[in-house]
């Protein structure tokens, strides 16, 4: 007697079983970590360092259109992060190398895994230039501690640090195991920007308005885009961090990525709006390059920088070791473009025209951005003292003058 083979099921009933497995169903076996975790490590990607240049990109942008911006790169930040794990379970990729090379074939996995893994090794040198720098000058706000003082000397704070507190942490095996570190790099993150807001309030009366303050755009637009993007960027750490998940499906995925994204813009705009009010068109790419040296609670809050540096820190290396990062323009072009590719969705379906809107913009970025970088590169002040933090002797040796007070202080 033979058996009845099962009907197939109709096109419609095997879309929606295919969607239904895509999202709810893990796709491999997790790991130890919970959402809380995950979470945390995504906030502290997004946030660890890069917040402190976004007033800057407000001065660049102007105002208004500067919140805009940030919330548009927020979205595009959390609409790709979704994008690439959709992609990776749409292609068994399981790394942001292996989606790519199963994408668009040798070429572009080589291509990737050099960009992916020269960003990262850069960001972790500027890490520790950063932590030098700040530190530096925390400690010379002790008493005692003179320019002769080893505490002083940026090299020796920075082999400090890496062998008391990055190398070890960046030893962990498990990437889950960072949640709880990128929790104290949150905590301290909301300190920094406590410090900001008490000193947008007490401290912005001291220092001049200056001209078009509050115009809507200005031409450096694009640039201030890069900037954002720069602290933004954390798809890179995507693969990682949703593979540490206890039951990585795309609906928790999205669930943690729509939470931490949120909140990092909210803490981003704050940062932004406070960092930006308090000293409008001088407001340096390094925001603590605005406050005085002699300014007690400036000094904590670089202190509280610098550690945030040295817990983000881990998280790069975690993403070098594995040689998954692009640089920022690419965090709007690859999981994009791998999407269009492996989607059998039709052509005016909402996420192939979003990943179109979102390709174009970042080849527009890149492009645009990379040529007024070349013609226009911006300068920031680097350990001198504005202007408006001194009442006499103002030089032009230990002071940043505006134009207007540089020419009234040779009268």
């Amino acid at each position: 007697m033979e058996r009845d083979e099962p009907e197939p099921l109709p096109a419609a009933a095997q879309q929606v079983d295919d969607q239904t497995a895509l999202v709810s169903k893990p796709r491999k076996k997790g790991g130890k970590g919970d959402l809380a975790s995950a979470g945390f490590n995504i906030i502290n990607s997004i946030i660890g360092s890069g917040i402190i240049g976004l007033p800057y990109s407000m001065k660049e942008a102007g105002f208004p259109l500067g919140v805009l911006l940030l919330f548009g790169v927020a979205y595009i930040t959390d609409y790709s992060i979704i994008l690439l794990i959709k992609g990776g379970n749409l292609s068994s990729a399981n790394t942001y190398q292996d989606l790519v090379r199963k994408t668009y074939g040798l070429v572009g996995y080589l291509i990737l895994s050099t960009l992916q893994f020269l960003y990262p090794f850069i960001a972790m040198i500027s890490y520790n230039i950063i932590t030098g720098d700040t530190l530096t000058k925390v400690f010379q706000r002790i008493p005692g501690v003179g320019t002769d003082n080893v505490l002083t000397d940026r090299h020796f704070i920075i082999l400090l640090t890496t062998i008391i507190f990055t190398l070890p942490i960046s030893l962990y095996r498990d990437i889950a195991k960072l949640g709880k570190v990128s929790l104290i790099s949150l905590i301290l993150t909301i300190v920094i920007l406590i410090v900001v807001m008490v000193r947008t309030v007490t401290f912005s009366p001291q220092v001049p308005k200056s001209e078009n303050a509050w115009i809507f755009a200005k031409s450096n637009a694009v640039q201030a885009v890069g900037v954002m993007s720069f602290a933004f960027i954390c798809n890179h750490n995507s693969f990682l961090i949703y593979g540490s998940l206890e039951e990585p499906t795309l609906k928790n995925w999205s669930r943690v990525t729509h939470v931490s994204v949120s909140l990092a813009v909210i803490i981003s705009v704050v940062f932004a709006t406070c960092g930006y009010m308090t000293f409008t068109g001088y407001t340096e790419g390094d925001l603590f390059e605005n406050y005085c040296r002699d300014d007690s609670l400036a000094t904590f809050g670089r202190f509280c920088y610098g550690v945030t540096v040295i817990l983000t820190f881990p998280l790069e290396c975690f993403v070098t070791r594995e040689g998954v990062l692009s640089a920022t323009p690419l965090v709007f072009i690859i999981p994009s473009a791998c999407y269009l590719k492996l989607s059998k969705e039709r052509w005016n379906h909402s996420d192939n025209l979003i990943s179109c809107l979102i390709l174009a913009v970042g080849v527009l970025v890149m492009t645009v951005g990379f040529v007024l970088t070349v013609l226009h590169p911006q300068e920031c002040s680097h350990g001198k003292e504005m202007f408006y933090c001194v009442s006499s002797n103002i030089s032009s040796h230990n002071s940043t003058l505006p134009p207007q007070a540089e020419h009234q202080s040779a009268d």
